[in-house]
This record gives structure tokens, C-alpha cells and sequence, in this order.
């Protein structure tokens, strides 16, 4: 009882309470096939010291992101992140640091927030952000829920070329609040004719710059498409980096930009935690549909600098009926990471890590363009493009794998039974070399 203090009476009232007659029939949603018919088969107990020789041996089949030529991308990137980020992170202020409720004692938290909004409605060339989200899928989704609150209308259109996690994460959202998700045939070299699918009850249509295959777009044309139609333009991005060289979405007429800003501070982790970002357009109703909360600036009695809480619209804060959202949290740690990671590049260097990106991609994409049965379908990229090749992607990935390269993710992962058997989707950062493109093109020419 000491482990398990409900006894099978207290089990059967709370069941008779929430009307199922037992606990399998709480699991009534999960698929059968999802479902373990036997215990996991684990040795019934182990010493501490046997399980971590044991755990260590397992991991020691995987390769990790540092262990070889790295080109992994479509959504999450390996860059280099200084040794300052960890250390200051893990500063006990920082590291255990929760919710700003009470300013008078949060004023580092508060000002940290603030700096990190700043620098994402620079990056992004918009007016206002917020705190941050979870990551870029939730902060997609939660951008399509505010256009609706803002336009009163309940269509979104999707791009097909919008990262399928964050359409899948949008979709979820989206299929609660009775929003029509309407997606776009995806394309590995065009966006298509997005304009055409916009009409008089669509409240957003959402973009991906460059888009999940690496295209880059000028969206000046669309934007005013959405605004002739009385529509918003949303703007996602999963690499933080490429704003460092192009033109920010802000500049292209966006009305929300949403992305993931793992790149800058935050470690692959394996997929997680990372965090989302989220800016908008100076505009009374959006702030006030905004999820998450907003850090401002304000003075004491005394004439002091001093941060608060702005705006928090959230359930914890105002009435459940209120709420522009049920995101109870931010991912404050990420955050941090993020802004000291940019605070120590600054500007100059921002832009310098990435030029560095996109030189090291463009040496790359030269390089794979020499090797038989390889061809380019990415004209205009930042530091990630597709190739298409004579065999299944899958599996030249897989034969890759055995040789010490981790070359890239078949775009057949992200859209099974889709047609992109042969498209591979591969990303460069400054922390590939010469050495690693040659080692690449090398085992790529004996795969193919």
C-alpha cells in the first residue's frame, strides 16, 4: 500500500464517478495495434550500476549528431552553441526559476522575457511578441486560432508545404474550435497558386519561409492577396537562422510570424523541449488575442525601470471562458538560451553565422550536383534544399546510416504514400566542413 494507496473499493467508486466500468475503457481512444498485449520485456529488477552499463550499451548503438557528418534537418538543426549558453543557464537563479507571478522578486525573469521579445520582433520584423510557446508546431496552430478570434471567420488555408508536423499540430487545434483546415497539394519545387484557394470566409492562410522542402519565397504578392480578401497572412519558419539573411516576414506584409527558434542556444535534445516563437502586427485586437503573455517595461513610484507581466491571456491568469488559450507555461529556460546565445553573436554576427550557413549549403548542393543520379529541385534555398535520386530515398538514408553519414530525411517520412519516394531533404550548418561534404559525396557515389 505504501506504493499503491487506492484500494480496488476507491478504484471502482472513482470509476462509477466518471460512468465507465474500468480502467481499459479510459484507453478506449488508443488504437488496439498501439496497444501492449504483455508486459515490456525488462528484467524484473537491477542494480542502479547494472542499468546504466546496460542503458549504456544500448545507446551506444545510436550516432549521434556529433559523431558524424551531420545533414539532418527538416525541422530541427545542429549548430554550434557556445559554452557560455550551458553555463549560465544552469545558474541556480535561472535553472530553477518559475512562473514571474510576483515582479518584485522576478525582475531578472522579467527582463530576460523582455530582451527575448525584442529580439523576435526584430528578427521577424514585426511589432510585438510574446514570451514564447512550446515550439513552432503549437505556436502554428495557436496562430490560426487568433486570426479566427480576430477575423470572426473559421477557415484557415494551409500550405502543403507547411512542415507536416505543424499542419498536424494546426489540425488538432483546429478540429475543437470548429475551424475549417483546408491543406494545399504539396510541391517539391513551388508553393502553387495559394491565392486561388482564398475566399470570403477565410480567416488565414499559413505559409512556411523557406517552406519544409527549403524553397525560399518572396511573399509580398500573397500577402496582399490575404489582405484583398480580408484574410491574415501567417508566416512560419522552422530555421531561426535563415532570418539572418533574408527578408524578414514582417517586410513582406505578414500579419503573425510563428517559428521554432531551437537553432539558437537550444541542443537537438532528441526533439525537445525547444521553443516556439510568436509576433504580430501592432494592432489593438491582435494583442489582445494573442496567446501566451507579454513581459512589458514600465517605472516604479520612484522613477525605477522596472518589468511586469503586461498582458498574460491565459487560463492561469483571467476567466477559463476568457483565455486566448489553454498554454499554462513558456519555455522560459529556451528562452534564455536564445537570447544569450543572440546577445553574444549581436547583429554582425547573427548575419555572419548566416551567410556561413548558406555558403556552407551552396558548396554542398554544388558538390551533390556532380554525383550521378543526383539532381537538384531546390532553386532558391538558405541551408536546406532537396535532391531527387534514382533510388528510394529511404533507403540510400538507411545505407548512409551504415557508413558513418547522416544524410538528410526522405521527404516520403514526412508525406508516406505521397509520391516523394526519391526526395531526400537535406540541410547544411556551419558546423559541417569541407571534410564532411567530401565524405558525404564520396559515400553517396558508392549508394547510388
Amino acid at each position: 500500500m505504501r506504493y499503491l494507496p487506492l484500494t480496488p473499493e476507491d478504484r471502482k467508486a472513482m470509476l462509477e464517478t466518471i460512468g465507465v466500468n474500468s480502467i481499459d475503457d479510459l484507453f478506449q481512444d488508443v488504437p488496439q495495434s498501439a496497444r501492449l498485449d504483455q508486459p515490456v520485456d525488462l528484467p524484473r529488477k537491477k542494480t542502479e550500476l547494472e542499468v546504466e552499463r546496460h542503458l549504456t550499451k544500448m545507446a551506444k548503438k545510436n550516432i549521434s549528431a556529433g559523431e558524424a557528418p551531420f545533414f539532418v534537418g527538416a525541422g530541427a538543426y545542429k549548430h554550434h552553441v557556445p559554452a557560455t549558453v550551458d553555463h549560465l543557464i544552469q545558474r541556480s537563479e535561472f535553472l530553477t526559476a518559475y512562473t514571474p507571478y510576483q515582479p518584485e522578486i522576478s525582475q531578472g525573469t522579467l527582463q530576460t522575457l523582455f530582451e527575448f521579445q525584442t529580439q523576435v520582433a526584430i528578427l521577424t520584423g514585426m511589432d510585438v511578441a510574446n514570451a514564447s510557446m512550446y515550439d513552432g508546431s503549437t505556436a502554428c496552430g495557436e496562430a490560426v486560432l487568433m486570426a479566427s478570434r480576430v477575423t470572426k471567420r473559421n477557415k484557415a488555408v494551409l500550405s502543403g508545404n507547411l512542415h507536416p508536423h505543424y499542419v498536424a499540430a494546426t489540425q488538432t487545434l483546429a478540429k475543437y474550435m470548429e475551424i475549417e483546415v483546408e491543406v494545399t497539394k504539396a510541391d517539391v519545387s513551388a508553393q502553387g497558386d495559394l491565392a486561388a484557394a482564398i475566399d470570403d470566409q477565410t480567416a488565414c492562410i499559413v505559409v512556411q519561409n523557406p517552406d519544409v522542402f527549403g524553397n525560399a519565397h518572396d511573399l509580398s504578392a500573397l500577402a496582399e492577396a490575404a489582405h484583398a480578401k480580408g484574410a491574415l497572412l501567417i508566416v512560419a519558419f522552422t530555421e531561426v537562422v535563415s532570418l539572418g539573411l533574408m527578408k524578414s516576414p514582417g517586410e513582406m506584409g505578414a500579419d503573425i510570424v510563428v517559428g521554432e527558434g531551437q537553432s539558437l542556444g537550444v541542443g537537438l535534445q532528441f526533439g525537445g523541449p525547444y521553443v516556439g516563437l510568436f509576433a504580430c502586427r501592432n494592432d489593438r485586437n491582435f494583442i489582445r488575442n494573442m496567446p501566451g503573455r507579454l513581459a512589458g517595461e514600465t517605472v516604479d513610484a520612484d522613477g525605477r525601470r522596472g518589468y511586469v507581466l503586461t498582458l498574460s491571456t491565459r487560463e492561469q491568469h483571467i476567466r477559463r471562458e476568457k483565455a486566448t488559450s489553454n498554454i499554462c507555461t513558456n519555455s522560459g529556460l529556451m528562452t534564455l538560451a536564445f537570447t544569450i546565445h543572440l546577445t553574444l553573436l549581436g547583429q554582425k554576427g547573427f548575419t555572419h553565422l548566416a551567410r556561413l550557413n548558406h555558403e556552407t549549403a551552396c558548396q554542398l548542393a554544388d558538390a551533390l550536383s556532380g554525383v550521378e543520379g543526383v539532381s537538384l529541385h531546390t532553386e532558391t534555398f538558405f541551408n536546406e534544399f532537396t535532391v531527387r535520386l534514382t533510388k528510394p530515398a529511404k533507403d540510400v538514408v538507411e545505407a548512409l546510416a551504415q557508413k558513418g553519414i547522416l544524410g538528410g530525411v526522405p521527404a516520403s517520412r514526412l508525406y508516406p504514400g505521397q509520391g516523394f519516394d526519391h526526395d531526400l531533404i537535406i540541410a547544411a550548418s556551419e558546423t559541417n566542413t569541407q571534410g564532411d561534404i567530401d565524405a558525404f559525396v564520396a559515400a553517396l557515389k558508392e549508394v547510388l
